[in-house]
């Protein structure tokens, strides 16, 4: 079997059905078909070449002194990869994209030679697939009369094939016995891996000659090699323009960058068409990235929709010209919801409830917050008599759920899944759920359920200012009523907390803290984007004021989540440091904020996009790649900041 996955990817391709991840060298690592996300079934796809009698040389990788640029094509989803080596007389240019509407994906592979003599060698391609993530009971077999190598198990199956046809292959070809080339020609092997050999003889000095490699995809085998066949009817240049003609029209029925500035102007085009990938076409559902972590070893996964991120994600898409793609994920909020008006923490794309740690009262009521947002960016009124019907469960389940004598959410788990409490910015966030389905209750002619949960909305409001103002330290508290293990419990109260030891389920003791003092970026969510307090309220300015005091990471810049953050060594976000240039735009420090958004283009990756993380440390690239929502904190970051410029007739250069 291959090395272990590595956990961060530099770049992504895909179409409605498709989805990969892939190195900066080329290596295809992740594969998903035919949703975005689940099932996977790559274990890893690597090329090589090979010299008569000499091991292969595996250009997708870092040894034989190969050096790699990899960057995307102009407004396009399609990854041109450079490997470049000085052991080696040969270069190698890569393309990698899927077809639009085809279950094919197209990796064309360009050979130069680069020395003053003819060359002879040979390409490989070793292909390794556990199928559905499956280690067991996969199949590789040779179609002979398709030149293809197929992989299958159970109803998936995947060709790989070129329109040159193959010198050499071999069935069941484990990796650690495709370093010398030797394919001997099995037919079948119920193992999962396998590979392909073309052979190129003497190849003049300064020419070059490309070789096409075909992946395709079908629940059998007549269907996988019908598309091979398709696949196989047109030069690859012709895949190449009508790949590059869809994604450049796509871009070009968006609405254009609100910003006249190159470096935004290229972000603005990446963030629109990585958007595009982590949108479900079949479905709506919109993941938060591409998996990366699918054994949990350091997180609970991030393949699933989060309602919370989708909320921020359609509202850019809704500014970005973009509105079909938040029709389509409102539509699957309508097959997501509960019986009883809750949105879960995540689901999968069908709608089906994901793996959970509980209820996070603030993605159902970010989910409402962003239908409101929508029907305000599109005036439909035919969308918003579609979603009444759940705004009006929904809305009644958050009513529920708060507490009658405080006004504010009974406790759930945050935002960053990590503790229960009520916390703040929970608390904002039902409080804009509650303001939007008030409005939706207007528009529907509901009058006594506005003003109910108007007034819901106004206490959560006015609890948030008196019960969570945390006057000695300046700020908000994160939250109250934190619940927490009995050693912590102890320790907090010998330190001089206050707290309470009540009765749970079945008689299990629960230790609760009135407050969770912790400085948090998301209490800027209080303000921006919910409103449940004005952004120039001097409360919400003291907060600022505290969390780019506590969290501004010394050296390396950003914004980190909380102060004790600990998860993968508790780096600056790229999302929670544009919060805060959103925060700084509404209260009009425009140079502040301009200046937290040039961090975040500085830390783009090397392909274009925005990871999850940069390194305390090094400012390199850390953890996820890409995360939809720091793409989406980017879009809304620039459009805050174009309108705030129109107000005053400046210029929003940065």
């Amino acid at each position: 079997m291959s090395n272990k996955k590595p956990f961060l990817v530099d770049a992504i391709i895909g179409n409605s059905k498709f989805l990969a991840s892939l190195g900066r060298t080329g290596k295809m690592y992740r594969l998903w078909w035919p949703n975005i996300d689940l099932p996977q079934h790559v274990d890893a796809i690597r090329t090589g070449i090979q010299w008569d009698q000499s091991p292969v040389s595996w250009f997708d990788e870092d040894a034989d002194g190969w050096k790699h640029e990899a960057r995307y094509a102009d407004k396009t989803n399609i990854l041109g990869v450079s490997a470049r080596s000085e052991q080696q007389p040969i270069q190698v240019d890569s393309l990698h994209l899927a077809v639009p509407g085809q279950d094919i994906i197209v990796r064309e592979y360009t050979f130069t030679n680069s020395s003053n003599q003819p060359a002879s060698f040979s390409f490989i391609v070793h292909s390794s697939f556990l199928v559905s993530e499956n280690q067991l009971y996969n199949t590789t077999m040779f179609n002979v009369d398709n030149d293809s190598l197929v992989h299958f198990r159970h109803k998936y199956y995947f060709a790989l094939s070129s329109a040159n046809v193959c010198t050499g292959y071999q069935s069941g070809l484990a990796w650690d016995m495709v370093q010398q080339g030797e394919l001997n020609g099995k037919n079948i092997d119920m193992r999962p891996d396998g590979a392909l050999k073309w052979r190129i003889d003497e190849l003049a000095a300064g020419a070059s000659v490309t070789i096409p490699v075909y992946l395709t995809a079908g629940h059998d085998e007549e269907s996988v090699l019908q598309q091979m066949r398709t696949a196989k009817s047109k030069p690859s240049a012709e895949w190449i323009a009508e790949t590059t003609a869809y994604w450049t029209n796509f871009l070009a029925e968006a609405a254009p960058c609100p910003i006249d500035d190159a470096e935004i102007s290229d972000l603005y085009d990446r963030s629109l068409l990585m958007f595009k990938l982590m949108s479900d076409e079949q479905t709506g559902s919109i993941i938060a990235a591409p998996e990366f972590d699918e054994n949990f070893v350091r997180c609970g996964g991030y393949s699933y929709c989060w309602g919370r991120d989708a909320a921020f994600i359609t509202t850019a898409l809704d500014k970005a010209g973009l509105g079909s793609l938040s029709d389509s994920f409102y539509a699957w909020t309508l097959t997501a919801q509960s019986p009883d008006g809750s949105w879960q923490q995540r689901h999968y794309h069908d709608g089906s409830l994901a793996p959970s740690w509980g209820l996070q009262i603030d993605e159902g009521s970010s989910i409402i917050w962003g239908m409101w947002q929508h029907h305000l960016e599109q005036k439909d009124h035919a969308f918003a008599e579609k979603v009444w019907p759940a705004v009006e469960k929904g809305a009644s389940f958050l009513i529920n759920f708060l507490d009658p004598e405080s006004g504010l959410p009974k406790p759930s788990i945050d935002l960053w899944e990590e503790r229960e409490a009520s916390h703040t910015y929970s608390s904002a966030a039902v409080y804009g759920g509650l303001t939007a389905a008030a409005s939706f209750a207007e528009l529907a002619g509901r009058s006594e359920l506005a003003a109910e949960w108007k007034a819901a909305a106004e206490r959560i409001s006015a609890s948030i200012k008196e019960l969570c103002w945390n006057e000695e330290g300046g700020r908000f508290y994160r939250g109250v009523n934190l619940t927490v293990q009995a050693g912590k419990y102890e320790q907090a109260i010998a330190s001089g907390a206050a707290g309470f030891v009540s009765e749970g389920i079945k008689g299990y003791q629960k230790y609760t803290l009135n407050h969770d003092p912790i400085i948090d970026v998301s209490l800027l969510g209080i303000a921006v984007p919910f409103g449940a307090v004005a952004a120039d309220h001097d409360h919400m300015r003291r907060t600022s004021d505290a969390v780019e005091a506590a969290l501004t990471v010394p050296g390396v810049g950003g914004i980190k989540r909380y102060e004790d953050d600990i998860y993968i060594g508790g780096n600056p976000w790229i999302l929670t440091t544009l919060w805060l240039a959103h925060y700084r735009i509404e209260t009009g420090s425009l140079s502040e904020a301009k200046q937290l958004l040039k961090w975040a283009l500085d830390h783009r990756t090397e392909t274009g996009l925005l990871p999850e993380q940069v390194d305390k440390n090094t400012g390199e690239t850390a953890w996820v790649v890409p995360l939809t929502w720091s793409h989406a904190m980017f879009i809304l970051t620039i459009f805050m900041l174009a309108e705030a410029e129109n107000k005053t007739g400046a210029t929003a250069q940065v």
